[in-house]
């Protein structure tokens, strides 16, 4: 499995150059590969849309209280149900969405379960807002594999 993981938000043309390359590297990936991202707007959808336009595996996580999903903040509502019909397996995670800590306990759970990382990242050191650079960090301690993907050229991600 590789987690898919970078900022949430990415500004138009950093987003359509992101685009641009993730569909790249995901044709190089093999036919049966599976890429697991949490629910969200932003760039959860972007790699869910082109992993599934690519025709790999999509796994996504949503956070549950017990064995029922949680309700998600509204922003993410609508692309977590895009996700969902996208997605070949879902995985309930017991993390409140509202709560940055628990997010990032959850992403790192993810990362955990994964034998791959694919970090859509600038590089950049994490910020109160980004999480991804610990990610990578997260993963790399545990000898997880990390492919970063940021298009040359293309300023920091938003803070």
């Amino acid at each position: 499995m590789i987690g898919a993981v970078g900022p949430r938000e990415l500004g138009g043309g950093t987003l359509q150059l992101v685009e641009r390359e993730l569909a790249a590297v995901l044709e190089r990936c093999a036919a049966g590969a599976t890429f697991v991202v949490r629910a969200g707007a932003g760039l959860p959808l972007v790699v869910g849309r082109a992993v599934r336009a690519a025709g790999r595996r999509l796994v996504v996580a949503l956070p549950a209280h017990g064995h029922l999903p949680a309700p998600l903040p509204q922003q993410d509502r609508t692309a977590a149900g895009e996700l969902l019909l996208l997605a070949e397996h879902v995985r309930l995670m017991a993390f409140d969405p509202a709560d940055r800590d628990a997010c990032v306990g959850a992403d790192e759970q993810l990362v955990a379960g994964c034998g791959r990382l694919l970090a859509i990242w600038d590089g950049s050191p994490s910020s109160g807002r980004d999480a991804t650079a610990h990610l990578v960090a997260f993963a790399r301690s545990r000898q997880i594999p990390v492919d970063v993907l940021w298009p040359a050229g293309e300023p920091e991600a938003a803070r």
